[in-house]
């Protein structure tokens, strides 16, 4: 090529002429500042919003809150006061979807009943924004499917509220079980429950995805599972049942016992209800037992084991600072987040078999 044509070329390159040959994203992304911290926007605005989240997110270093989703316009005026709240920034389940071209809001976190976790997830991501999404991940595991499709549709990222796997001392039973420092894990129980008192919450509803298994269950299940390192082969024998009939009613779980096989002859059993206060994690290693008690509180976790004491204290809402915190780095960074939707998935799949067992009596296998 002559060179003075070559120099033609570069300088209208440079004058703006690569617009013709890039697409706009691409100039976008070259141009845009990198951001800092993350805007997110909280779908729903109950308890763990209001008293956890959103508190959280007055803490968090790389993420803070931009916006609000709610169906309610007194929520919607008292959040616009107490946190500054732009009105562009405050939506509806209507308008929700006019959320794609706020460019404040880089993540969607859905915290709204498990039945409407698909709907919203897959809504956020078609807006062509990162989802975060609470516990239990959705009813089903086509509903959970069906959301990191259109997660990965859009390249956006998916991860599951699970605070407890960024919490400092379950990670630190699951690398004392991950480098054997006790041995082979022989067995493992966990339980995880609390006086449930309303009658009319999500909760106490089945076509809401309520029921003791959804909600306080996948602790327990997580418990197995992050407590022997490994994933359930089968469930071997399962009871769902309810102390109070006149309020879990039609089938609807208040109390749910099970008992998971793992590879090598590994067991766990699992107790999780509405009914009372449980909560441990108890890991049976050759050389002795690791205890986690609490295993799954808010106000901290705590152990101990042969090797010592496993105790890091904090305060409320650190957990939920962290998770949102260390989601929004791995997002700023273009990594894997800890606990994507895969995770809530092989939940909910576990859910379902425990389900089908109590209902026959019978071993299923995964």
């Amino acid at each position: 090529m002559h060179s003075n044509s070559r120099r033609n070329i570069l300088k209208s390159l440079a004058l703006g002429g690569a617009a013709t040959l890039f697409s706009p994203h691409s100039l976008l992304s070259a141009t845009l500042p990198q951001k800092d911290r993350l805007g997110v926007a909280l779908v729903g605005l109950g308890y763990y919003s209001t008293d956890l989240l959103a508190p959280a997110l007055q803490q968090t270093k790389h993420c803070y809150l931009a916006g609000i989703v709610t169906g309610t316009p007194s929520k919607a005026e008292t959040w616009k006061a107490k946190y500054n709240i732009p009105d562009k920034n405050i939506y509806n389940y209507q308008n929700f979807d006019q959320i794609a071209d706020n460019p404040d809001i880089d993540v969607v976190y859905v915290v709204l009943p498990p039945s409407m976790h698909r709907e919203y997830v897959v809504r956020a991501a078609n807006a062509g924004k990162h989802v975060w999404c609470e516990k239990p991940m959705a009813v089903t595991a086509a509903e959970c499917q069906a959301m990191i499709d259109a997660c990965r549709k859009n390249k956006k990222s998916l991860a599951i509220g699970y605070r407890l796997q960024h919490e400092p001392n379950t990670q630190e039973y699951r690398r004392l079980v991950k480098e054997k420092a006790l041995g082979n894990v022989q067995k493992a129980s966990c339980g995880a429950g609390y006086p449930e008192s309303r009658t009319d919450n999500w909760k106490q509803k089945k076509e809401m995805g309520g029921g003791v298994l959804h909600d306080m269950g996948v602790y327990s299940i997580q418990g197995a599972r992050l407590g022997t390192g490994m994933e359930p082969v089968a469930i071997v024998s399962a009871k769902a049942y309810t102390n109070r009939p006149e309020i879990y009613k039609n089938g609807l779980a208040e109390i749910v016992e099970a008992t998971l096989a793992f590879p090598n002859g590994v067991t766990a059993d699992i107790k999780t209800s509405f009914g009372e206060s449980i909560n441990y994690l108890d890991i049976t290693c050759q050389k002795g037992e690791i205890k986690i008690a609490p295993y799954q509180g808010y106000a901290g976790v705590k152990g101990s084991s042969p090797l010592g004491e496993i105790n890091h204290p904090y305060e409320v809402p650190w957990q939920q600072a962290k998770q949102m915190d260390d989601d929004a780095l791995a997002i700023m960074g273009n990594k894997p987040v800890l606990v994507p939707g895969e995770e809530g998935l092989r939940d909910i799949r576990i859910v379902e078999a425990i389900y089908k067992s109590a209902a026959t009596g019978k071993r299923v296998n995964l």
